[in-house]
């Protein structure tokens, strides 16, 4: 009996260790298939084995070439961009002739180098739009290859002072773990997020530093910054953050060791120079006002190379050409938006009655954000322009003078356009480049559609001109691109009759001196509605978020600022009403099938490649038989697994793509092995205002994914800098959504010229981080602001990008080349358009997107991690395919004809992008694709059959050792 039971304890436990082993197995393998898309793209995928039809060997299938012959190279010119965007996008806020502070090789000038961030610099933001700083050139180095000797007894306190160990993230990346702390955003953690400034207290400074002050005299250069990150905002109130906090202090305002250090620095140094390392705007009338600081430089984010471009302004090799992209106010607190920004939680949505907690922001301000608010405000005679403003929108300072003179003009019909010829002088003794920025005034009636006292119309950049050297540029605008969108009345744009003044200025408040403004009349209101929209448009726009509007219980008129002024969410505004709770009720879709859809034609033999279709329009026939051959199952896993790529799909030669992050630079967030260069953030970009310079950029991160065989950019992000204190201003452009839009057009321009297609985003009115990921946040706000401000970048990059598609056009091989829509990809994103989800926004995805503005290609969703985005809502409204896996989401019904027909037409989008994109070099007519295994899927076959033999050998011995047992 003693046998036996020892035989049976022995035989269970053999069992169970056997039976864990071989569930864990099962369970590995589930999961790397799951996660197939994931593994493929950090493990490496198989590769496309192109087989060419007989006679075809000798066609040319690159469609896209490197311009660089090795990877070295490549970096090189990008590193070399990276210095030339910094160089002409910052801006020189003030300058009393401390600057330029020459110096030379063989009598470097001494400088002493003060500040927390001038030695531990903000280089980009955290999150999707974070970039590799190892290698980045930082300010001491920038500033000595400029030839300034640096104060080294202060920079090594400033540097022990700001001293770090590396540690992780909660994404697994390379984090800074401080000593003293410093500002840390945590991706959707507010309550782990940090808001210390982190400067160093000037009783700091020991003896020997104050000491040394005497032989490093020549200036004092302090360098303050503030960063950003994805999944939070910067802090309004920094209370619990600050040793010295006074009420109301928030984190874009000098804290008191900052102060402390202007005084410590004014009181030993002749010439004080400040550094402005941030993204966000900040509160500088304390620099502006103060006689003693000599000089502001605002230096943004710079990216790899930048503070070399830093150390070549203030050394006078480059003459400062950028202009603020946002305007700075005195006092962000009196902000119309400061109210309406941040956490306000619904009273009555919870798990039981939508997917969870809910949270709103209310638009009160309308169309009056940034200089809009500002000029029109001061124009009315509501604010003291001078008291309220530091620094005017489109402001910045050169070293040299410049004269503009009117050359010629063409004012176009009611149809037509304006246009303008300057003629720019440079009348100083530097060579340095001159913006010019056109604005218009369209005539305002008190009771009538808002509008702002001055809009941007089109800016105007020039080359570098030498003294006594010209150029003329071209700004003009359309007529119909100064109507207003009337969402009370007409419910359609309106270009009110009266006087619309022309003015060709320097920043948004002032004119240049000596040029008149043009007066264009418009005899009579002109209504774009029914067929007589826009010429822009493909169909007349008209209301499509009523919903949205009613719900904003009071909005900004020019007519009242004083009685209309925003206000704080109140009880009653927090508690949702009807329409909102059946708005956030879960989206079932059965509810939604249509009972009349019929199956369409699935998994066709018609010999139909991915390749026969590119250079094709949207609309080409061929496109019909193309699309019967689609397996639905195939179209499924893409819109379900797409997080950072999109699989093959081999009956139609589809091969498989990566694509990537982000805003500053094809970068390694999620983990994969791929490392572009770090760009500047998006402001300094978008400060240039030089298209030219956007188009390079594009242009070259479209060779980086030409290199690195990246297809898809998940950028530029081009959301608006409604608030200061929006933690992801980085990464977009402007407050200014002409601006946006038009830089945003250049860069999609470029990388689609390497056949890199650049997922716009986010799509839209995603302007907070805030509660992002709870629920989505209810983003309420009228018609007129959401057309004329926060869609206006994405319109104009849908309408105006194109780029030219190389293909081959015949049987006999040859390659011909077609315009077509460089826009082919759009990302919705995590918030709610009132109570609807954006990505699941029929309004949003289709009827604006699709219909009015004619954008051909495939929407992606932000990722899709939170029960609000819906996938099959998503499919329905127009968000295609999502970044997500299998195990995260599922769709329902797709059994049903509604789906099918849903992903046939996803399937139709993405592979129009595709198909005109660089995942298609290699490939001609004829030609049949193949893919091989996948290495890591070879590793697991081999691993499955070592655990299996492994399994068997465990169940042999067991059973021996058991039977010696018996």
């Amino acid at each position: 009996m003693k046998k036996e039971k020892s035989r049976k304890q022995f035989l269970r436990g053999r069992i169970i260790a056997l039976s864990l082993f071989a569930v864990l197995a099962i369970v590995l393998n589930i999961l790397i298939n799951v996660f197939s898309g994931y593994a493929d793209l950090y493990l490496g995928k198989g590769k496309a084995v192109i087989t060419t039809a007989e006679g075809t060997e000798d066609w040319d299938s690159e469609y896209y070439s490197l311009d660089y012959a090795s990877e070295m190279l490549l970096k090189e010119a990008a590193e070399d961009l990276v210095k030339k965007i910094e160089a002409e996008g910052a801006v020189l806020l003030k300058n009393n002739g401390a600057l330029p502070l020459e110096t030379s090789a063989s009598n470097r000038t001494k400088i002493t180098l003060m500040g927390r961030d001038a030695v531990d610099s903000v280089f980009g933001g955290s999150g999707s739009g974070s970039v590799d700083i190892s290698t980045v050139v930082d300010l001491k180095e920038g500033l000595e290859k400029a030839n300034y000797s640096i104060n080294e007894t202060v920079y090594s306190l400033f540097d022990s002072f700001a001293a770090y160990t590396m540690g992780r993230n909660n994404f697994g990346q390379p984090a800074k773990k401080y000593e003293n702390p410093k500002a840390d955003i945590v991706m959707d953690k507010p309550q782990d997020s940090t808001y210390y400034i982190g400067e160093m207290p000037v009783d700091r400074f020991t003896d020997d530093a104050l000491a040394s002050f005497s032989t490093y005299d020549d200036a004092a250069i302090i360098m303050f910054g503030r960063g950003g990150g994805e999944g939070g905002d910067l802090s309004q109130n920094m209370k619990g953050f600050e040793e010295n906090y006074e009420p109301g202090q928030h984190q874009l305002e000098l804290n008191k060791d900052e102060k402390d250090l202007l005084e410590l620095a004014k009181k030993n140094f002749d010439k004080v120079i400040v550094l402005i390392n941030s993204s966000a705007a900040m509160e500088m009338g304390i620099l502006e006002d103060d006689p003693e600081i000599d000089a502001v430089l605002w230096v943004g984010s710079p990216g790899q190379t930048g503070f070399l471009a830093v150390g070549e302004i203030l050394n006078g090799t480059v003459n400062p050409s950028g202009r603020t992209a946002d305007i700075y106010a005195a006092d962000f607190t009196k902000d119309p938006t400061f109210v309406n920004f941040g956490h306000f939680q619904y009273s009555n949505i919870s798990r039981n009655n939508s997917y969870g907690d809910a949270f709103l922001v209310e638009y009160e301000e309308g169309i009056y954000m940034g200089y809009r608010y500002y000029e029109t405000a001061a124009a009315e005679g509501f604010i003291n322009y001078d008291e309220a403003v530091v620094y005017p929108f489109g402001f910045g300072l050169s070293y040299t003078d410049f004269h503009w003179e009117v050359t010629s003009r063409e004012i176009g019909d009611i149809n037509g356009s304006i246009s303008v010829d300057v003629r720019v002088t440079n009348k100083g003794d530097r060579a340095g480049k001159e913006v010019v920025q056109l604005y218009y005034s369209a005539p305002y009636y008190k009771g009538g559609v808002e509008k702002s006292e001055v809009v941007l119309g089109d800016f105007a950049k020039t080359g570098l001109l030498g003294p006594g050297e010209s150029e003329t540029v071209t700004l003009s605008i359309a007529v119909e691109d100064m109507a207003s969108y009337d969402f009370l009345q007409e419910r359609a744009y309106v270009l009110d009759k009266g006087d619309y003044r022309i003015r060709l200025q320097t920043d948004s408040h002032n004119m240049k001196e000596g040029v008149d403004e043009i007066v264009y009349s418009v005899d009579s209101t002109i209504v774009y509605k029914d067929r007589s929209g826009r010429e822009s448009d493909l169909v007349a726009a008209t209301n499509l978020f009523d919903d949205v509007s009613s719900e904003i219980s009071r909005t900004l008129s020019r007519s009242d600022f004083a009685g209309t002024f925003p206000t704080a969410p109140k009880a009653e505004d927090l508690k949702a009403s009807d329409a909102v709770l059946a708005a956030f009720a879960p989206y079932w879709a059965g509810d939604h099938d249509d009972p009349e859809a019929e199956m369409p034609v699935t998994g066709a033999e018609n010999g139909i490649s991915l390749i026969n279709m590119r250079g094709r329009d949207f609309s080409d026939p061929l496109w019909e038989p193309f699309l019967d051959q689609l397996n639905p199952e195939d179209i499924i896993t893409i819109v379900i697994n797409s997080a950072y790529n999109t699989g093959e799909i081999d009956n139609i030669g589809k091969p498989a793509t990566v694509d990537l992050d982000g805003p500053a630079g094809i970068n390694s967030f999620m983990g994969a092995n791929i490392h572009g260069v770090a760009y500047t953030s998006a402001v300094v970009i978008a400060s240039t205002f030089s298209t030219e310079i956007a188009f390079e950029m594009g242009e070259m991160v479209g060779n980086e994914g030409l290199f690195y065989d990246v297809h898809g950019w998940y950028a530029p992000a081009v959301n608006i800098h409604r608030s200061p204190f929006a933690g992801r201003n980085f990464e977009y452009y402007s407050e200014d959504p002409y601006l946006s839009g038009k830089i945003g057009t250049s860069v999609v321009e470029g990388t689609a010229s390497k056949g890199v297609y650049a997922y716009v985003k986010h799509y839209a009115l995603n302007d907070q981080e805030a509660n992002r990921n709870a629920n989505g946040v209810a983003t309420w706000a009228n018609e007129q602001s959401i057309r004329e401000i926060y869609l206006k970048p994405f319109e104009l990059i849908v309408k105006n990008a194109e780029t030219t598609v190389k293909y081959i056009s015949d049987e006999a091989g040859t390659v011909s080349e077609k315009i077509m829509p460089a826009s082919t990809a759009i990302m919705s994103s995590f918030n709610r358009i009132g109570g609807v989800w954006a990505g699941g926004s029929v309004p949003l995805m289709q009827n604006i997107l699709r219909d009015e503005w004619g954008f051909k290609g495939v929407v992606i969703s932000d990722f899709n991690l939170y029960d609000h985005m819906d996938v099959n809502q998503g499919l329905a409204a127009g968000t295609d395919i999502n970044i997500t896996f299998e195990s995260m989401k599922s769709m329902d019904e797709t059994e049903s004809a509604t789906v099918v027909q849903q992903l046939r037409r996803t399937g139709h989008r993405l592979l129009y992008t595709v198909a005109n994109s660089h995942a298609m070099n290699g490939i001609v007519p004829g030609a049949t694709v193949t893919f091989t295994m996948a290495p890591w899927m070879i590793g697991l076959i081999a691993a499955d059959i070592l655990i299996a033999l492994l399994l068997a050998l465990g169940i042999f011995i067991t059973l021996r050792k058991a039977g010696k047992l018996n």
